[in-house]
Order: C-alpha cells, then sequence, then structure tokens
C-alpha cells in the first residue's frame, strides 16, 4: 500500500495530490487537441474537465489491486501535466504508469523526471516486480521517455484496435524491479 500524503519534491518539480484549485491549469492542458490525440478521451469541456478532476481528487493512494495514483505535475506553483501509476496486480505484483505533459513544457525532461517517480513508488514502496508503459506508435515523445527511464520495447501491435475512428496501434514498454534497482545502484 502506498498514500500520497506529502508532496514528492524532484529537482525542479513537486508532484501532489490534485486540488480544487488546479482546475483552470488542467483545463489549459486537458482541452487541447493536442493533448487528446493520443489518449482514449476526446479535449475536454469545461464540464467535461470539471467532472475528470473531482475523480482525481480521490485518486491519492494505492490501497488494492485496480487503484490508480494521480499525481499533478507541478512546475513553479503551475500544473503542468499529470503523472499516473495503477496497481494491475497485486498477485503478480504487476503495476501501469504513464503520464501526460502540456506540450508548451516538452522537450526540457519534465516528463522523465516525474515518471521516473511513479516507478520508484512502484518499485520500492509496493515491492512491484513490473512496471509497463504503452503508447500510439505516432507518439515518439513518449516512446523516448521511456526509452530513457530504462524500459525495454517488448511489442508493437499494429492495427490492433480502431481508436478514434481509424485503425491503431500500440507500444508496450516494461522494466522489472532488478532493471529498475542496476540502473538505479549505479546512478
Amino acid at each position: 500500500m502506498f498514500e500520497l500524503v506529502e508532496p514528492i519534491k524532484t529537482e525542479r518539480l513537486v508532484l501532489r495530490p490534485f486540488a480544487a484549485r488546479d482546475e483552470e491549469d488542467m483545463l489549459e492542458f486537458e482541452s487541447r487537441e493536442d493533448v487528446a490525440r493520443y489518449l482514449f478521451n476526446e479535449p475536454r469541456t469545461r464540464e467535461d474537465n470539471a467532472r475528470e478532476l473531482a475523480v482525481r481528487l480521490g485518486q491519492t493512494a494505492l490501497r488494492k489491486e485496480k487503484d490508480t495514483l494521480m499525481t499533478a505535475v507541478e512546475l513553479d506553483g503551475k500544473v503542468i501535466g499529470y503523472v499516473l501509476l495503477v496497481w494491475l496486480s497485486e498477485e503478480h505484483r504487476q503495476g501501469e504508469f504513464g503520464y501526460v505533459l502540456h506540450p508548451g513544457f516538452h522537450g526540457k525532461g519534465y516528463a522523465t523526471e516525474a515518471a521516473a517517480e511513479m516507478l520508484r513508488i512502484g518499485f520500492e514502496k509496493l515491492s512491484l516486480h513490473r512496471i509497463i508503459g504503452r503508447c500510439d506508435p505516432r507518439n515518439g515523445g513518449s516512446a523516448k521517455v521511456m526509452e530513457r527511464l530504462g524500459l525495454r520495447k517488448e511489442a508493437h501491435f499494429v492495427e490492433s484496435e480502431i481508436f478514434k475512428g481509424e485503425w491503431g496501434g500500440e507500444l508496450h514498454y516494461a522494466v522489472l524491479a532488478a532493471e529498475w534497482r542496476a540502473q538505479h545502484e549505479t546512478a
């Protein structure tokens, strides 16, 4: 079990539970077509955004299988995205992580810095054995983040599902706890 009670501070960012005050910052990136392009949702309206924020307010702990930890990524007091960790299987000690960042903040290493904390929580706090990440094959930036974090590409599913009205694929990446530890013992 893991509950986020204190914000996590990285070199440049603060990861913390979402708060009601984040609604405008969240809408700023969640309403963008270029953000929703590779996500299952469409760009969020103000009403959609408010409903999603209400859900995120309760996603502060991983107590049991299928729970999601969702943290706001804050830079200098502004929410610029989010990172998440889903506890997929307690028995098999599996998790999945993900991230979304405002395009205005791409290319600066923020997604890598924030996502590394989700991996750390999964391996060090939940004792997960394996964590996966998935992305659309057209989303080269997301694939590069996972590679920088030390995940290995395990699969490329080609035209495996209808996604937003067209055939879409999916890249699957993964890292094992032993691999994560080996990467961070030498760092």
